[in-house]
């Protein structure tokens, strides 16, 4: 995943942790606009995602952090 992807996903899970709480969850489309204006960006994130770690749907944003900031 590259930085700038990394950065602006960690930036959303803090965000959303901070919002509601270290229980919320996401998707891979949290990262992104309402519409499809970068649609390499959205396959890196969802081959991140789906692919590589065959995370579900929607996960703890906590454990995304974590991930992006740990480099897995």
């Amino acid at each position: 995943m590259r930085a700038t992807l990394r950065n602006k996903a960690v930036a959303v899970c803090n965000d959303k942790i901070a919002k509601k709480g270290e229980t919320v969850g996401l998707s891979f489309y949290a990262f992104f606009a309402n519409r499809n204006d970068d649609p390499a960006l959205l396959m890196e994130a969802a081959e991140w995602w789906i692919k590589t770690h065959e995370l579900d749907h929607f996960e703890k944003a906590v454990k995304i952090r974590d991930m992006i900031i740990s480099g897995v």
